[in-house]
């Protein structure tokens, strides 16, 4: 039974400053409570607020070669730690070990690596005739991170943000505490002076609400559901704080009439299920032209039935369980949604695959005869769930492509790099992925509407943690 019931403030592990209780830490896969962590409360944020405040005007006074050099060593333990944290996530969230070893864990070092090499090369300052535009670190920051790729959302924001010369307080999810664990004693080992980053754990409502309201903290980054998002800019608007938000997402997969049908459906089906469907960026609304819509649905039914559900321990398995209980009961409300809609189940249903009689494992789950008007094309359902659209025209695909309140991911498929890069410019999406292209680290990660605001990778992600400054008549 493993207890977390310190946190990180100041340098040190310390106990929260009033009892509050604890909450259980539960293996997803046996639904077992494998521990207990503490849960922090408006006084503990006060004192990680403090520590990070004191700990600003060396931090963000510090030269490029110091921060540099933490984040190199970051880079070196966290790689020699990667297997640890892998087998935390797919402890935690029930991620497929695998998944958890290619992926999880080696997305967070891919983003410390990548603040490396964008502060290698970034200027804070310039001379613009007889104006210096300076760049310089906006304060303390309060991070809110999500369960579904923890150490991906942790280190995009933690990395540029110490990049930066920003001071930190990290508010991840309680659903999954161990990798925060292990990456807070990467950050200490690295020799972080005390105060710079700070870890509590807690409720949204609570630690985050404190957080984000808080006078001493000068930005808010929140990854996680639109909901939250709401939340925290409201909470953070008394106090005119910049707050950056990557939301929710409901994706459209456009698949032009001249792709190669196979691929890019099949493709399609495991984007979207990959993390069992537990993805803001997942391809989750599949637009087929009409005429070779019920060969696409085949496809996508083969695909999916092909997927084998279950131990994350297991290498055979493809898809682990659902991170927890309540998005679980979550993601079976919303299946039954669609069959009350009238949407076909091709591929899945109700229920756990046969065989798992506990753990929170879902179906993977493709429905047809869908229009873009029912609540399973139009909510973010946040599991293995797909549902396929027909069209009639590329205008018309377009049209539903955009018809939606989010605009984080959309993908498209074609033959014609011409077309495709068309139909590209006219999706309403903070990015847009061609015939299947992979995640590009120094692009700008973030959404449009109610995907939130705000980017974050590489140099984008960098500037979102600076102010301006203009020294006017330095040049005269």
């Amino acid at each position: 039974m493993k207890a977390l019931d310190t946190f990180y403030i100041d340098g040190q592990w310390v106990a929260p400053a009033a009892s509050t209780g604890t909450t259980d830490i539960v293996d997803p896969a046996s639904e077992r409570v494998i521990g207990k962590l503490a849960m922090g409360n408006a006084a503990d944020v006060d004192r990680a607020v403090a520590a990070a405040r004191a700990a600003f005007p060396g931090w963000s006074r510090s030269t490029k070669e110091t921060r540099l050099a933490l984040l190199t060593r970051m880079a070196e333990l966290y790689n020699a730690r990667l297997e640890e944290i892998a087998e935390a996530v797919s402890t935690e969230i029930g991620a497929p070990l695998w998944l958890a070893q290619q992926r999880q864990a080696p997305l967070g070092l891919a983003h410390i690596k990548a603040a490396i090499a964008t502060l290698k090369d970034f200027n804070f300052s310039g001379v613009r005739g007889t104006t210096e535009v300076m760049r310089e670190a906006i304060g303390v920051v309060g991070l809110i991170t999500p369960w579904n790729w923890p150490l991906n959302q942790i280190a995009a924001k933690v990395a540029p943000a110490l990049a930066a010369g920003c001071t930190i307080v990290l508010k991840p999810s309680e659903i999954a505490p161990l990798d925060a664990q292990i990456f807070a004693e990467i950050v200490h080992e690295a020799g972080a002076p005390a105060g710079v980053f700070n870890l509590i754990y807690g409720e949204g409502k609570t630690v985050g609400g404190a957080l984000s309201s808080h006078p001493g903290v000068d930005m808010i980054s929140i990854t996680g559901s639109t909901r939250a998002g709401i939340d925290v800019a409201l909470n953070a608007a008394p106090t005119i704080k910049r707050v950056t938000q990557e939301l929710g997402g409901k994706s459209p997969n456009v698949i032009l009439d001249d792709a190669d049908l196979k691929t890019a459906v099949s493709s399609g089906v495991i984007a979207c299920m990959m993390n069992s469907g537990q993805t803001c960026v997942a391809p989750t609304r599949m637009l087929v032209a009409r005429s070779s819509y019920e060969q696409a649905i085949a496809i996508a039914a083969a695909t999916a039935n092909a997927l084998i559900v279950g131990d994350p321990r297991d290498p055979a398995s493809k898809l682990g369980p659902i991170s927890n209980r309540r998005q679980y009961e979550r993601v079976q409300e919303m299946i039954a949604i669609g069959i009350s809609e009238g949407a076909r189940v091709v591929a899945g249903g109700p229920g756990r695959p046969e065989g798992l009689v506990q753990g929170f494992y879902a179906r993977p789950t493709v429905f047809a005869d869908v229009n873009n008007d029912m609540a399973i094309a139009r909510q973010e359902i946040f599991g293995p769930v797909l549902v396929m659209i027909p069209y009639d025209s590329e205008e018309e695909a377009i049209a539903i492509a955009n018809d939606t309140e989010y605009g984080l991911a959309a993908y498209v498929w074609s033959s014609n790099a011409t077309r495709a890069r068309s139909v590209a410019g006219s999706l309403r999406a903070g990015s847009v992925h061609i015939n299947g292209a992979s995640v590009d680290f120094t692009a700008p990660f973030g959404g449009y509407k109610a995907s939130g605001n705000g980017r974050e990778f590489g140099e984008y992600g960098l500037v979102e943690f600076l102010e301006y400054k203009a020294v006017l008549g330095v040049a005269q």
